[in-house]
């Protein structure tokens, strides 16, 4: 195993707790140590990168032994964290009534199991790697399961160019609209 100064057991938890616990461990760190987190969740690997990058802390990697992940973070400059969040949202009800793609950036089996109908799933973590598949003049709503991947998502879609781009608030979490299943 990689040395770490400070150990996170986040295995069990889903989405957004991994990244609210390693926002609360990360503080005990000084500058330049390393915080190893350990989580079963699959989405963990991208979110934790895009939440690390966003507030200034270095995402060295992930190890994958079996079913848990031990991502390692190095703790960025010691000025005060400040989160950049996307200032472009609609809610969750809005999206109904507007034309555009609904792209979903949870993990492939989230949204197996429920997703809106004619939404476009590429998660998170292949995100930068799938842009071509999208348009630029086209508005694109972006939908997770409860607004910080799709929040981080539209932060890169922008950061590459993208300029009809909104975070879709709070997240599939309180979707009560038709579920479409591919399982």
């Amino acid at each position: 195993m990689i040395k770490a100064n400070l150990q996170l057991d986040a295995k069990g938890l889903a989405c957004p707790m991994p990244i609210v616990k390693t926002k609360k461990a990360i503080t005990d760190l000084e500058e330049g140590q390393v915080l190893e987190v350990q989580a079963t969740d699959k989405g963990s690997k991208a979110d934790l990168a895009a939440w690390a990058s966003s507030v200034g802390h270095q995402y060295l990697g992930t190890v994958e032994e079996g079913d848990v992940f031990y991502h390692y973070i190095r703790k960025g400059s010691s000025e005060p964290e400040v989160e950049k969040t996307f200032e472009h949202t609609v809610s969750l009800n809005e999206i109904e009534s507007r034309d555009g793609l609904i792209l979903d950036v949870r993990e492939e089996a989230e949204y197996a199991f429920g997703h809106i109908e004619g939404a476009k799933s590429i998660p998170l973590g292949e995100l930068e790697s799938r842009l071509e598949e999208l348009n630029k003049e086209q508005e694109i709503y972006v939908v997770c399961r409860t607004g910080k991947r799709s929040d981080m998502a539209a932060q890169i879609l922008a950061k590459n160019g993208f300029t009809k781009v909104y975070n879709v608030l709070p997240g599939m979490t309180e979707w009560n609209g038709k579920l479409t299943k591919e399982v």
